[in-house]
């Protein structure tokens, strides 16, 4: 559903570490979507556990991050590309959604 980038993968790593998780804990991130946003529609991310997944999620494997996306998202998800940048004006994950047909400059919402 989604392709996580090399940058976003070390991010998330980075974040993990953090948390302060053992490494034979798995890591959830969660990505959503939810009203909002400047274009309409913004994307929500977060870590969560493993027994907040629920059946009817999608859940995909990347190396030591399970990326979970709930049943309404993925129609608006399928084929984003989550990356990262460190730039200091801009910086942070950045979503490449082919399924947006607009989105505003702070590149966490969009429309449809």
């Amino acid at each position: 559903v989604i392709q996580i980038r090399p940058n976003a993968m070390n991010r998330l790593r980075e974040l993990r570490s953090q948390q302060k998780t053992p490494d034979d804990v798995p890591l959830y991130l969660r990505m959503g979507v939810k009203s909002g946003g400047c274009s309409g529609m913004s994307y929500v991310m977060d870590f969560c556990a493993d027994s907040d997944v629920t059946e009817d999620d999608v859940v995909d494997d990347y190396e030591t991050v399970h990326c979970v996306v709930d049943p309404k998202s993925v129609l608006y998800l399928y084929g984003l590309e989550l990356d990262y940048s460190s730039e200091l004006i801009g910086g942070g994950f950045k979503f490449f959604n082919p399924n947006a047909e607009e989105s505003c400059g702070c590149g966490s919402s969009f429309g449809i």
